[in-house]
């Protein structure tokens, strides 16, 4: 173990890494150490999501999503295009198919425009079908901007460049709790305590149990929900040219199912949104009785279900039906056909949901400073996109801390 480092990050994530990477640059010669539980970096959120750069369009006007998606939309195209990280600017679709939902449309716009999302536009059905020939609706919102990146190079890349600035990333240390000291704090971990002088923990799907280990609130609670892909086959993928989104329920933090062109060049159909028992269920029928106890326990777990019930059923049965599934997306894109999908074999990742006790799907990055240390204790999409500058907001936090 790294001894009495100045700074220890807690999560080999993008955000840790941009984290430790950016503590690092603006001060060379700080001791800095990433702790990582896994054998390998990037191996959740990062590494088991779209790979979509979000444009800022979703997100409430001056909450920070929306700020920091757009200024990190910004800096990630940038970082990918001095590093040589595979990345394209396809642009998206949110496509209105009936009168019910212009409304939401209109609210989108509105964010959109507030939150300077650049070259966003609106477009009725015959200008929609210039962009994806193939979709069908009455009018949409159309972001060139939005794009593709791959993400776990930009991990990578990160990663490099925390080892050539001097920190250091350990894999493989599971970090339990930790307490504050006369100077500094005292990290629990499975190779021993280490003592570092501030935390920033950005531990994801596990940022719940550090927080209240280190004596924050239980509130919120890390929920896990499940999201899946189909992949399209090869010969279908001519039907979509970028990314294709239905308008979204204002109510949950979802943007629904939908259809994205990945930087592998593969078209993934999802994700789903499904409450699962285990915080790394991969596969569906995974369970961990401590994860699926802990959300079971929690008030604000039984208070999303009663809301949303009939989004859960929805949800269960695209998770257990192809048809179902590739329905869905038949909605938007009516050439979809249940031949043209893969039945098996898509990737999966786990959202991190942070959810108040009070039921309240937490729709924002959320900070928790604490002496000594600062627990990201909500970082769900749009984070990836937006990690280089949050990582900014977090060194800045932490030095406020310090003067």
């Amino acid at each position: 173990m790294p001894r009495d480092p100045d700074i220890a990050v807690v999560g080999a994530g993008i955000l840790g890494l941009a984290v430790a990477r950016e503590l690092l640059q603006r001060r060379p010669g700080r001791r800095v150490v990433v702790l990582e539980r896994e054998t390998e970096i990037a191996r959740h959120q990062t590494g088991n999501n779209s790979g979509v750069i979000h444009a800022g369009i979703y997100y409430q006007p001056g909450s920070l999503k929306a700020r920091l998606c757009v200024e990190g939309m910004k800096r990630m195209y940038a970082f990918c295009e001095e590093r040589g990280i595979a990345h394209e600017k396809v642009g998206k679709l949110i496509i209105a198919t009936g009168p019910h939902e212009l409304d939401r449309l209109d609210e989108l716009e509105r964010r959109g425009t507030a939150n300077g999302v650049p070259g966003l536009r609106r477009v009725d059905a015959t200008g929609l079908r210039e962009i994806e020939p193939h979709a069908t609706g009455i009018a949409a919102l159309h972001s060139p901007e939005t794009g593709i990146a791959d993400f776990p190079g930009v991990a990578r890349a990160l990663a490099d460049d925390v080892r050539e600035l001097g920190g250091e990333i350990r894999l493989g240390i599971a970090v339990d709790g930790m307490h504050k000291r006369a100077k500094g704090v005292e990290l629990t971990t499975s190779q021993g305590p280490l003592a570092a002088g501030s935390a920033v923990v950005c531990a994801g799907l596990w940022a719940d149990r550090l927080a209240v280990a280190a004596g924050e609130s239980p509130d919120p609670r890390i929920v896990p929900f499940r999201g899946a892909y189909l992949r399209m086959r090869p010969e279908a993928r001519h039907l979509v040219k970028g990314l294709i989104y239905p308008v979204p329920d204002p109510d949950l933090p979802f943007l629904g199912v939908h259809l994205t062109r990945h930087i592998s060049g593969q078209v993934w159909l999802g994700p789903t949104a499904l409450l699962v028992g285990a915080r790394d269920a991969y596969r569906l029928g995974r369970i961990r009785p401590r994860d699926l106890a802990e959300s079971l326990a929690w008030p604000g777990t039984w208070r999303v279900v009663r809301r949303f019930w009939r989004t859960g059923v929805d949800e269960l049965r695209m998770a257990v039906s192809h048809r179902a599934f590739v329905a869905a997306c038949r909605a938007y894109v009516p050439e979809l056909r249940p031949e043209h999908v893969e039945r098996r074999g898509g990737p999966a990742g786990i959202r991190a949901q942070a959810v108040g006790r009070d039921g309240r799907l937490v729709d924002d990055f959320l900070l928790a400073e604490a002496e000594g240390a600062l627990h990201v204790r909500n970082a769900p999409s749009p984070a990836a996109t937006s990690s280089l500058a949050l990582a900014a907001l977090i060194a800045d936090k932490l030095e406020n801390a310090r003067s």
